[in-house]
């Protein structure tokens, strides 16, 4: 089974309590569900078109196991303390195998 990964950007901020209420439930959702996370925070440096935002990346162990992660109602309860407009964290998600060929983007 190949390897999955799930990258968060946020784009904007602009309410951080949102977003901290956020944090609170989908790290431990997320954790609970089989993920781990690799990397979280702003780039030291951006080059070419890069952009210095917030990333999150974790690693799951299937696309199946993040997609589960995504569904499940303790990650959908995070994602309501947004007011289910995503409007304060725009994200992009990738989960793809590694050495495989499924990518699945959500954005």
């Amino acid at each position: 089974m190949h390897k999955s990964y799930w990258i968060s950007t946020y784009r904007a901020i602009k309410d951080e309590q949102k977003i901290s209420a956020y944090a609170k439930l989908a790290g431990p959702a997320l954790t609970a569900a089989g993920g781990r996370f690799l990397a979280r925070g702003e780039p030291y440096m951006a080059y070419e078109l890069g952009l210095k935002q917030r990333t999150v990346l974790l690693e799951f162990d299937s696309v199946e196991q993040a997609v589960a992660a995504h569904d499940c109602p303790a990650y959908q309860a995070a994602l309501a303390t947004l007011d289910c407009e995503k409007a304060e964290l725009q994200y992009i998600y990738l989960l793809m195998k590694i050495n495989g060929l499924t990518i699945a983007t959500d954005n």
